[in-house]
């Protein structure tokens, strides 16, 4: 087995006590000693710091390079400007998701990726094969580190470390500090308002001290999984994936539905026009238990007949209730009472349409 890559703030992960979980070839911190409780509470009330550079980091540079990238990513490029982020889909040519990442436009000619940490390889090797002469793709994924800086009091924490914190929602600033170039994203994956910072490695340790000296407690991974739970952001490799499509998925929203062209077209004009024979919603469990992935779902009012399965489950914290993403037979909408096999025990649950926490004002 090889060795597990670590983050550039990987000592300082030890120091403060950290537990670590291997989580897609990387080795993070899981959890601090507060708790995953208390991080998302953090997050949810005041602000938080998580270490996600095992996230990918593409550059796509030459002439046109924006153009290229709208060729063949699912969302429109075009609906965003210089300085804009948008939240897209790399697909395979049977609608399958190969990965979802966050485009950064920074100019005609030069657009950022951040895929996740599993599929960052994959996502450089498909765009490297399709570019044209002048076109190139370098995967820089070992060169930056990625802090996700969130709550609602993380404008303050920016503001006191003299980086842009009043930009909008899916908009980007470049700062330098101590002559690096940070590129400071308004966004994250917590619901919650919001920063994530770019940075280079050498630059990194600095900033994440800055950043806990001016009050943001330190997250793991554990934290972040509850908090995207909540508002029913989809993970890959659990809500969204080769066999889980985006119309599947009710991702409609990401997909570039009038461009000419982009992988994965033809399958998901398809699919829409068809209609999928599944769905992914939440879960609320009703009664007392915790759902997790790959619970079979059950409806009590046809004997008992298989419907769906849960693709991620927790117990959610600001709700204090189970809660769970399923892909369903379409027939199934919110509102409907289902049950789900927890171990051979009955937990009733309740479809709804995700966010299931209340999301921060953008």
């Amino acid at each position: 087995m090889s060795e597990l890559l670590t983050s550039p703030l990987h000592s300082r992960h030890i120091a403060l006590g950290a537990k670590f979980a291997e989580f897609a070839g990387w080795d993070m911190p899981l959890q601090y000693p507060s708790g995953v409780l208390a991080e998302h509470q953090a997050v949810r009330t005041g602000v938080g710091v998580f270490d996600v550079s095992h996230l990918g980091k593409v550059w796509v540079t030459g002439p046109g390079a924006a153009a290229f990238v709208n060729r063949c990513l699912a969302n429109d490029l075009d609906r965003i400007g210089a300085g804009g982020a948008q939240y897209t889909l790399c697909l395979d040519e049977s609608g399958g998701v190969v990965d979802d990442l966050i485009a950064y436009r920074l100019s005609d000619d030069q657009i950022f990726l951040i895929p996740n940490a599993a599929n960052a390889a994959e996502v450089a090797r498909r765009l490297a094969a399709a570019a044209p002469e002048g076109i190139d793709v370098v995967d820089v994924h070992r060169k930056f580190a990625v802090l996700a800086v969130q709550g609602p009091e993380a404008p303050g924490i920016l503001q006191y470390l003299g980086l842009p914190h009043d930009h909008e929602y899916m908009s980007f600033r470049e700062h330098l500090v101590d002559h690096a170039d940070v590129i400071v994203c308004r966004s994250g994956y917590t619901g919650e308002t919001g920063f994530e910072l770019v940075v280079p490695n050498e630059a990194a340790l600095d900033l994440f001290d800055g950043i806990l000296v001016a009050g943001a407690s330190p997250c793991g991974l554990g934290a972040r999984d509850t908090l995207r739970l909540e508002m029913g952001y989809p993970l890959h490799g659990q809500d969204l994936s080769m066999d889980i499509t985006p119309v599947q998925a009710r991702l409609n929203w990401a997909i570039g539905w009038d461009k000419p062209e982009y992988w994965g077209k033809a399958a998901l004009d398809a699919e829409r026009a068809e209609g999928p024979k599944r769905r992914l919603w939440g879960l609320e469990a009703t009664g007392k238990g915790v759902p997790r992935a790959h619970m079979t779902v059950l409806d009590p009012a046809r004997d008992d007949t298989p419907v769906g399965e849960t693709t991620s489950g927790t117990h959610a914290p600001t709700l204090k209730r189970g809660v769970a993403l399923a892909l369903l037979d379409a027939a199934y909408k919110p509102g409907a009472e289902l049950e789900l096999d927890v171990r051979g025990r009955r937990l009733p649950v309740r479809v709804v349409k995700p966010p299931f926490a209340k999301a921060t004002p953008k």
